[in-house]
């Protein structure tokens, strides 16, 4: 390819022109910057201007005496193209005139080299050709707006992306804009402009448009603006793209963080952030309060232990219905886990409101649920705590609900409780109980206490039962109603039975080779709950007896019926397994609980103690004794061996001598003793 500047030149020869003489022809072939030939009617090369030889890439020696290989005849002025030497084309504009050269007539040829317009036409070409193809091909819908028109070209796919044909949207900037969720449009005609005007390198937003079906559908547009040498846009293309999955993912994955999947109801994280807000408006507005109910199923693990976990879901939902059912508009409800609910009253105007809204729960709940042809009924116990108390995290006020609800459930269950700083202070106290608790456990301050139990046949100690006692440093000696149900609560209660077990198995181990007890020499001691419920209960036992050398025959494991009722089949698993070890099985505070004499001929129980409420009534001419007559004659007609508790007057004992009662324990003969005491009652014998 040359580098001639021709282009854009004219030719050396009009048609319509007078000839020239031939010298000054020739000098005017000469200095033309399009390069020329003269050539003969039969085609042959007669001369060559220098321009030609670089348009041919040959020397004008070379080219005269060749054949031109050029059409010479015709009215056009065809483009041709010339292949040089080098294997280069160069593209050629041609202009043809027949004239007389030295006497003979000739053609004159004028090439005017065009290559390089004719490859920036071809790249122009190619380049929309490629457009062209790449905006049919593509997955985005692209957009050219002329801005000084307002007219907008839209692409095939940004058309069917929408649902629309080719021919069913036009070319103006509303059939884009009147598409736009109305939520939306603000925003993104904000974000167009902005970029327009030059305020934002480029034009980038998510929203959503309307398909022809009606559907709204997420989309993702890019743009970026062309802009003339003072800087206003003359122009804006990009692209759009349907991001309509990945949003759909982004608010189930939102939804997720944010919301319970059994019930759908906003979670803790959620109600926090609502709880948040609320606190915040009540700093700006005076007039404004709001309360926090937190809610607790009652007996809801009796529930879900006795029918299965699909059962206990399932009432976790028709609760979450019925509750969701019981708010006024605006309120909230969520599931913080497992069966405990908050609820959030907003715009309150005093305590009554929090309160029947709190008995409309209660209502609603207390209506039995159908739960797989099973009819469950259940309560609730609330606890309120009001904005009015002045909280500055929402954690606190929570936490506050919590802690009545739980005042709720110890009044009785199936009840409210509004918070108080008594409350609060009493929450406190049991945290540092708790803390005091677990340090009593790792620095020993635990001891063992022992209360004897007398035959009522021969007046001897027939027996000793074990009861914890934590002599902290500060307090003195902590009453067992003051810890043993916050251990029972933390779990605490689970290594303070191993500790009471072992401790009681060494002492009345010594003391049965001290006073050469053969037989009808027991050690009773309590099972929690929480015990009961370890799968590995029986290897913790069977250890600790193999720990001490204690004999299983001689050791009384007690357990309240109330925890024995709550999973009978369970319980009745268990109770045989310890059976099996060797040890007998005792139910302690008997006729307090809800036991089914069926099932209590199932257990492998050895031993029935009467409840202390049932034998302190008795009084001195034996009135009050129904009762306690009642439960011996079912211990003796089921083949057990009957204990009274809480014996404290002469009277009592001869009424459970009188009913055949085997046993008594009580402050008639001594309350709960250290071990030195408990030593020497057994060496100089009873006092009574």
């Amino acid at each position: 390819m040359n580098d001639s500047t021709g282009e854009g030149s004219t030719p050396f020869l009009r048609s319509n022109e007078p000839r020239p003489p031939d010298g000054r022809l020739e000098t005017i072939i000469h200095r033309d910057a399009n390069a020329a030939l003269v050539v003969s009617l039969q085609g042959m090369i007669r001369h060559a201007n220098p321009s030609a030889e670089r348009l041919f890439g040959r020397a004008a020696s070379e080219l005269v005496g060749r054949a031109v290989g050029i059409p010479l005849h015709g009215a056009d002025t065809p483009e041709i193209d010339v292949r040089r030497p080098d294997g280069e084309l160069a593209v050629a504009e041609l202009f043809s005139l027949e004239t007389v050269w030295s006497g003979e007539t000739v053609f004159l040829i004028s090439l005017r080299d065009i290559t390089a317009r004719a490859r920036a036409e071809e790249a122009l070409r190619e380049s929309e050709e490629r457009y062209a193809l790449a905006a049919r091909a593509a997955n985005d819908g692209l957009f050219d707006w002329d801005v000084s028109i307002n007219r907008v070209y839209y692409s095939p796919r940004w058309k069917t992306m929408l649902g629309y044909d080719e021919d069913e949207i036009g070319d103006s900037p509303e059939e884009w804009f009147s598409r736009v969720h109305a939520e939306d449009l603000d925003r993104v005609r904000a974000a167009v402009a902005a970029h327009i005007d030059g305020l934002t390198s480029h034009f980038e937003n998510e929203y959503r448009i309307r398909h022809k079906t009606g559907a709204w559908r997420w989309v993702l547009c890019r743009g970026l603006a062309v802009r003339d040498p003072l800087g206003r846009a003359t122009r804006m293309a990009g692209s759009q793209s349907d991001v309509t999955h990945r949003k759909l993912a982004e608010q189930q994955l939102n939804h997720r963080a944010f919301y319970d999947p059994l019930t759908n109801l906003p979670n803790r994280a959620l109600f926090i952030d609502r709880l948040r807000h609320a606190m915040r408006r009540a700093q700006r507005r005076k007039d404004y309060q709001f309360a926090v109910l937190f809610l607790d199923i009652d007996r809801f693990k009796t529930v879900n232990d006795s029918l299965g976990h699909m059962a206990g879901d399932r009432l976790l939902v028709m609760a979450a219905r019925r509750l969701e059912l019981s708010l006024r508009p605006g309120d909230s409800v969520a599931r913080l886990g497992g069966d405990e609910f908050t609820v959030l009253l907003e715009d309150i105007r005093d305590e009554s409101d929090a309160t029947r809204v709190a008995d409309r729960i209660q209502r609603e709940l207390v209506t039995p649920f159908d739960i797989n042809g099973h009819e469950i009924v259940t309560s609730v116990s609330i606890g309120i705590a009001r904005s009015s108390t002045g909280y500055e995290n929402p954690e606190d006020i929570l936490r506050d609900a919590d802690t009545a609800m739980y005042r709720a459930k110890a009044a009785g269950r199936a009840k409210y409780a509004i918070f108080d700083t008594a409350m609060h202070e009493r929450a406190v106290a049991l945290l540092t109980m708790e803390a005091d608790l677990r340090r009593a456990i790792e620095r020993t301050e635990l001891t063992v206490y022992y209360q004897p139990i007398v035959s009522l046949d021969s007046g001897r100690i027939s027996g000793v039962e074990a009861l914890v006692r934590w002599n902290h440093p500060q307090r003195g000696l902590v009453r067992p109603n003051d810890f043993i149900p916050l251990a029972e609560e933390t779990g605490l209660i689970v290594p303070i039975g191993r500790f009471v077990l072992a401790e009681a198995c060494r002492h009345v181990g010594a003391w049965r080779e001290e006073f050469d007890f053969r037989d009808n020499f027991a050690l009773h001691v309590n099972l929690s709950g929480r015990q009961f419920s370890q799968a590995d209960l029986v290897g913790q036992i069977r250890s600790t007896l193999d720990e001490t050398g204690f004999q299983p025959g001689d050791l009384r494991l007690e357990i309240t019926e109330s925890v024995v009722m709550e999973r009978p089949e369970n319980a009745r698993a268990m109770l045989l397994q310890l059976r099996e070890l060797g040890v007998r099985l005792s139910i302690d505070d008997f006729g307090t609980g809800y036991s089914s004499l069926a099932y209590l001929q199932r257990f492998p129980i050895d031993t029935l103690k009467i409840d202390r409420s049932f034998v302190s009534g008795i009084g001195t001419k034996g009135e009050n004794s129904e009762i306690a007559r009642t439960i011996i004659d079912i211990g003796h007609n089921l083949g057990m061996v009957v204990v009274a508790e809480g014996v404290e007057t002469l009277e009592q004992l001869a009424q459970m001598r009188a009913m055949r009662c085997e046993s008594a324990q009580g402050y008639l003969f001594s309350k709960p003793v250290d071990v030195d005491a408990t030593r020497a009652l057994l060496r100089h014998g009873p006092t009574w």
